[in-house]
């Protein structure tokens, strides 16, 4: 069952037809509403800015200015657009620059339309997501000595502790803030604190390893 507040969608991707097919996949579901798109880089950062959407599609690999610049633009502009790649790159390094740049989550474009809408929709209850198979590639990258192993050998507080469980159930900060009942703001900080400890860059990457560690003990 869908259960969230109408979402406001803009597509930022040069193929002209697959942003058609994904337009027309969004209008069937009422939650979710079209509002624009862009075929470049800069114009996708321009309407970032005038339309202010609460959810960014956006393609990787594209002519001039990539992906990750992009996503960079908005997250350094502090736009509170949620931005989700969707590409077909499925390389590591590609999962990995996008993840530490801020994207919140990351999908690629070979999947069935009602997986890529059900991903969305995750995506619009404010939680993050990740094409399934991607996770384990995720997962190898993380496994570096330098890293500790659980939260007690890398000094997390209780707080810490139980901001990264809800990281790693896939919330937001603002759902985190809700269910803490704390500020926003404070979440933020201590999730900058927490990625420090375990020499981790983004939130995504700290939930996959919170997922390793609960496996794991």
């Amino acid at each position: 069952m869908i259960s969230f507040d109408t979402q406001t969608i803009l597509i930022v991707d040069d193929h002209p037809l697959f942003r058609k097919g994904v337009i027309q996949l969004i209008q069937a579901v009422p939650e979710f509403k079209f509002v624009g798109e862009a075929a470049n880089g800069p114009d996708g950062i321009r309407l970032a800015h005038e339309l202010q959407p609460d959810m960014i599609l956006l393609d990787l690999n594209m002519k001039g200015m990539n992906g990750i610049e992009v996503l960079r633009a908005i997250k350094d502009a502090g736009l509170d657009s949620r931005v989700i790649m969707l590409t077909v790159s499925d390389l590591t390094e590609d999962l990995v620059a996008a993840l530490q740049s801020g994207a919140d989550g990351y999908l690629l474009k070979d999947m069935e339309p009602e997986d890529l809408m059900a991903h969305l929709t995750e995506a619009a209850r404010g939680k993050i997501t990740l094409t399934p198979r991607l996770t384990q590639l995720l997962a190898a990258s993380l496994r570096d000595m330098g890293r500790p192993r659980s939260p007690d050998e890398a000094g997390l507080t209780d707080q810490e502790s139980r901001i990264l469980d809800l990281i790693a159930d896939g919330k937001s900060n603002k759902l985190i803030a809700k269910e803490l009942s704390i500020a926003e703001g404070t979440v933020k900080v201590h999730v900058k604190h927490l990625l420090k400890k375990l020499n981790l860059r983004s939130r995504v990457e700290a939930a996959v390893w919170a997922d390793r560690s609960r496996r794991q003990n």
